[in-house]
């Protein structure tokens, strides 16, 4: 869930070519999916969940124009984790960005619904996905958009191998690296 408590700044954050990348287990009962055409709405409604979107309708508006013109990227890309009783409710997809120079591997949309957090969903998601993401697009740089109201997440993307980068030529703007890393070393003391 989004801690909307600490200033809001936006960080990237890079997994460097050869990073290993731990494995965690999903907890059992939970399984994981690749897209299938009508995901989208659980997509919205996970989304929505974590307060990334104020309704179901604007994510799932988001999703179908940024996302669903790729259809067949989709179901190998985005995953989600589904509940003992086959409700999704985490998704994290393998996708890409252009800098206007090349095209770069990235995380896009984790997320784990509030009552699932806690679990270790989040660790595990991120951790197929990366995994995903080597087999799809070799071993190289990836990267991930986030915010300091992410910083569990942040925490948990450390885990898998991700750092805080301060690199500047990528799709999304970097400027706030100094003023975010403040923001989390404060919070880590914590």
């Amino acid at each position: 869930m989004l801690d909307k408590s600490v200033p809001y700044v936006e960080l990237i954050m890079r997994r460097d070519q050869g990073t290993p990348i731990p494995e965690y287990l999903l907890p059992e009962g939970f399984t994981y999916s690749l897209y299938r055409p009508g995901d989208e709405k659980d997509w919205a409604k996970i989304e929505t969940s974590v307060l990334e979107f104020d309704s179901e309708l604007e994510a799932y508006l988001y999703y179908q124009e940024r996302f669903l013109p790729y259809a067949d990227e989709l179901r190998r890309r985005c995953m989600f984790i589904e509940n003992p009783d086959g409700v999704k409710i985490a998704t994290a997809t393998a996708y890409w960005e252009y800098s206007g120079v090349r095209r770069d591997p990235w995380l896009h949309w984790v997320s784990v619904m509030p009552e699932y957090q806690g679990l270790g969903l989040g660790k595990a998601i991120v951790s197929k996905v990366t995994r995903l993401m080597l087999e799809i697009e070799g071993d190289r740089n990836f990267y991930l958009h986030t915010q300091t109201w992410s910083h569990t997440a942040i925490f948990i993307y450390e885990k898998i191998g991700y750092r805080i980068t301060d690199q500047q030529d990528l799709c999304y703007s970097n400027e706030g690296y100094r003023e975010g890393t403040s923001i989390l070393e404060g919070l880590r003391r914590k």
